[in-house]
């Protein structure tokens, strides 16, 4: 027997017992008569003692040639510390060691396997193994283990039933780029690897499987950053016979389950907010709730002043910070770069000051008088001690910097509060985009969303003007300002999903040979159905307070989409190329 207990279970009671612990050596401390090695496993750390006056001497030499991360498996007696550590579990105990055995050597790991470690993420990355020992890593894939439990225990509370669904299917043309795998039975032929399992789980629902779910790897070959990598997981899910009301509540249930099992937190309500208003106020579909500082228009009272910047503005709009009239002018001058920078693309920035005394001060005093400072003051709610920032140009570019803006104070400010969630269903997208460079509609969410009933008509009429205004019976699950998750009513019928084709730029031919199979099932009996997929990674870094999605997989790729553990992606035979008829001619 390797251990008859774990390195994180031994307390005081079992204090004078004979025990056998396993595990990696962390760190050692000798002082020369006396000798501490921390022993550790995945459920924590005991701390080992050897001494001149209870170990032989041949066990102290032996104790002495341990190095960082050896494999060791020792025996001994469980005592009672003299000095504590009340920083972990258990610090009340320390293993008397009587015999010891190395199971395994180790070279000197190149970064400390330690909570705060002095490896750079490559380097991680390329002894992920080693990364893989650190506590901080291996709760987060325990907590991603504990998550697909529950997710799986309360669906299956629900009555869904787990479906797998195949890895290599069809390339679609829309959505990000697929990764494509070559048939070797079928020269010249390609399979993909899904970006969803969006069009079987509708065949599922055509097929009588009400209640279907799946944690499923997806993958999208496109540009990534912390919160993105080329091979992720969804909670995927889809239900027939449902309204959209019936599926938020269905999974704000999700939701409420998820957070109350692994991390203790009953969520407060989850508010609705349909589209439109979401960019009117925050200038943005995933609004963080945790603060305030909502936008505020300001046209009918900063135009019309002889101010250009404004009078010439398609939108004038402010935020108010609350308390922030003391900012300096070295503050207030790093925000101005801040905005101008080319990511925000602001011209400049606008200020103004309420004074305690209530007066105003601001960047555009030669453009407007107290009374007219008073007035955006007035309008914005401002109270005396706050300052308001303003931006203007086109309504659009406008919202999105005063959102980017608006987050940035959020941050400098300490006004999201870590461990404070605010969840928020956003509703009611537009079901089509307009792209002025291709001159064509683009699906919002995807192309088998629904319209709302209401505006049924209004798509099937073609009219141009109309189909700007078309509103999806879309969703989105907004935590703390990162959309968590998303979803719609979906099409069922035929004539209607050709239609949406159509105004998505298919030709009737391109559409049945891309989806023809889908609309095929719509017309043996298709019945109404809806859906949603959770980003799962994100998911659980979002409810852990992270930004980065990398720590809760546990072999991630980097930036540029590599594997730096195995070095993948890598160059092939030429004799398996041969065999798939693909010829290389790469050029330098």
């Amino acid at each position: 027997m390797y251990r008859t207990h774990n390195c994180g279970e031994l307390r005081l009671q079992q204090a004078g017992q004979e025990v056998t612990l396993s595990g990696w050596v962390q760190r050692t401390r000798d002082k020369g008569f006396m000798l501490w090695i921390d022993l550790r496993d995945r459920y924590g750390v005991t701390q080992l003692i050897f001494s001149e006056e209870k170990s032989t001497p041949e066990l102290m030499a032996q104790a002495r040639t341990l190095g960082r991360e050896f494999v060791v498996m020792v025996k001994g007696v469980v005592i009672e510390r003299v000095a504590k550590n009340d920083k972990m579990p258990t610090g009340d105990i320390e293993l008397e060691v009587r015999e010891l055995t190395v199971l395994n050597a180790a070279k000197l790991p190149p970064f400390t396997i330690e909570d705060d470690t002095d490896g750079g993420d490559d380097l991680r990355m390329k002894y992920r193994y080693l990364d893989l020992r650190r506590s901080p890593v291996q709760r987060n894939i325990i907590f991603r283990s504990n998550l697909a439990l529950e997710t799986r225990k309360y669906l299956s509370g629900e009555g869904f039933i787990e479906v797998e669904t195949p890895f290599l299917i069809k390339s679609t043309p829309e959505g990000a780029r697929d990764f494509v795998v070559p048939s070797r039975m079928n020269p010249g032929q390609f399979y993909a690897l899904p970006q969803s399992p969006q069009t079987f789980k509708q065949i599922l629902m055509v097929a009588g499987l009400d209640k279907y779910f799946q944690i499923v790897k997806c993958f999208r070959d496109e540009d990534l950053r912390a919160d993105r990598q080329p091979e992720f997981t969804q909670i995927d899910c889809e239900m027939a016979f449902v309204t959209q009301e019936e599926i938020l509540n269905t999974f704000e249930g999700l939701t409420r389950h998820l957070f109350k099992t692994t991390l203790g937190i009953d969520l407060p309500t989850f508010p609705r907010m349909n589209y439109d208003e979401a960019m009117r106020r925050f200038g943005s579909d995933k609004p963080d709730l945790r603060f305030g500082m909502e936008f505020v228009e300001l046209n009918d009272v900063a135009q019309g002043k002889g101010f250009q910047v404004f009078d010439g503005a398609e939108l004038v709009a402010g935020i108010c910070a609350e308390g922030q009239a003391e900012m300096t002018r070295k503050q207030i001058d790093e925000l101005t770069e801040w905005v101008k920078r080319p990511q925000i693309g602001a011209k400049g920035l606008v200020y103004v000051k309420c004074a305690a005394d209530g007066t105003y001060k601001s960047s555009v005093d030669k453009f407007f008088g107290e009374a007219d400072l008073k007035a955006w003051a007035d309008k914005m709610g401002a109270k005396p001690g706050d300052m308001l920032f303003v931006l203007s140009g086109e309504a659009e570019k406008t919202r999105k910097q005063l959102s980017e803006l608006r987050l940035e104070l959020g941050r400098r400010l300490g006004l999201m509060k870590p461990g404070e969630f605010k969840p928020l269903w956003v509703v009611d997208f537009p079901l089509l985009e307009w792209d002025e460079e291709t001159q064509r509609f683009y699906a919002m969410h995807h192309p088998f969303t629904s319209p709302k009933r209401a505006d049924v008509a209004k798509m099937l009429s073609g009219d141009h003007a109309t189909l700007k205004g078309l509103r999806a019976d879309a969703y989105d699950l907004v935590l703390n300002g990162v959309e968590i998750g998303g979803g719609s009513i979906r099409i069922h019928d035929r004539g209607l999903q050709a239609k949406n084709f159509q105004l998505l730029g298919f030709t009737p031919e391109e559409a049945e040979r891309q989806f023809g199979f889908l609309m095929g099932a719509f017309e043996f009996g298709a019945p109404p159905h809806g859906g949603i997929a959770f980003g799962f990674d994100r998911l659980c870094s979002v409810m852990n307070g992270q930004n980065s999605i990398r720590d809760f997989i546990a072999f991630p790729k980097n930036n540029m989409g590599r594997d730096m553990m195995i070095d993948a992606p890598s160059e092939i035979a030429e004799a398996q190329l041969g065999e798939l008829q693909i010829r290389l001619d790469l050029k330098d």
